[in-house]
């Protein structure tokens, strides 16, 4: 088994540590043997980044993620999917770090490809609106929020089971922000309907489901 698959057991089971030391082994004989611009450095670099954002040490994830944006640029289309990913990856380092413009600009850029890449309700999508939509909280920019998280709902309607859980986060994000708009009476709905499909598919004693009970009983206290 080679040092970058030990690496990704390591990461699939939250051994950050472990994960980063395989990672850092793979690219320290990739570095003698290969150019500097070989696209396995570039996913070297680009693993030891996401380790680094998992760890929480967002300042060294961007050093390397940005490394790997360098050598893409170089060898890849302008619209090729791994740009997007990389993008986001840059852009959920920043948004870490409390950089929301920055954050946003990134999330743009990953969007403007999978839009020119993907049929508009594509699941892949939903990440990027997310992401806007999370920033755009951050920012206080609660229509733009709201705007994005009905986008990221829309397609997960379309292409996932109506009790899945990622459609219970969807609803709960729209609630919270629409109470933030002061509109108790729909974030109260949207926040009950989070809680139904949590009950559906969760564990009773999930943290989400937990969370979106709290949720709800801030917005009841409004109501």
């Amino acid at each position: 088994m080679s040092y970058i698959s030990i690496g990704l057991v390591y990461k699939n089971i939250g051994n950050y540590p472990e994960a980063l030391s395989y990672y850092e082994k793979t690219l320290e004989i990739q570095q003698l043997l290969l150019p500097p611009d070989h696209p396995d450095l570039a996913t070297s670099y680009n693993n030891i980044g996401n380790v680094h954002t998992k760890m929480g040490n967002y300042l060294k994830a961007l050093l390397y993620l940005e490394k790997t944006l360098e050598i893409q640029q170089l060898l890849l289309p302008h619209n090729h999917p791994d740009l997007a990913s990389c993008y986001i990856s840059i852009g959920v380092a920043h948004s870490s770090t409390g950089d929301y413009p920055k954050a946003f600009s990134y999330y743009e850029k990953a969007l403007e490809i999978q839009q020119q890449s993907l049929p508009l309700n594509h699941p892949d999508l939903t990440m990027c609106y997310g992401n806007i939509g999370n920033v755009h909280t951050k920012m206080r920019n609660y229509p733009k929020a709201l705007s994005s998280y009905e986008k990221v709902l829309k397609i997960q309607q379309q292409s996932l089971p109506s009790n899945h859980p990622h459609l219970a986060i969807s609803y709960n994000n729209i609630g919270i922000v629409r109470y933030r708009m002061g509109d108790y009476s729909k974030a109260r709905t949207s926040i009950e309907h989070a809680i139904q499909i949590g009950q559906r598919s969760l564990p009773s004693n999930h943290p989400d489901l937990q969370q979106w009970r709290n949720n709800l009983e801030r917005v009841k206290n409004k109501s």
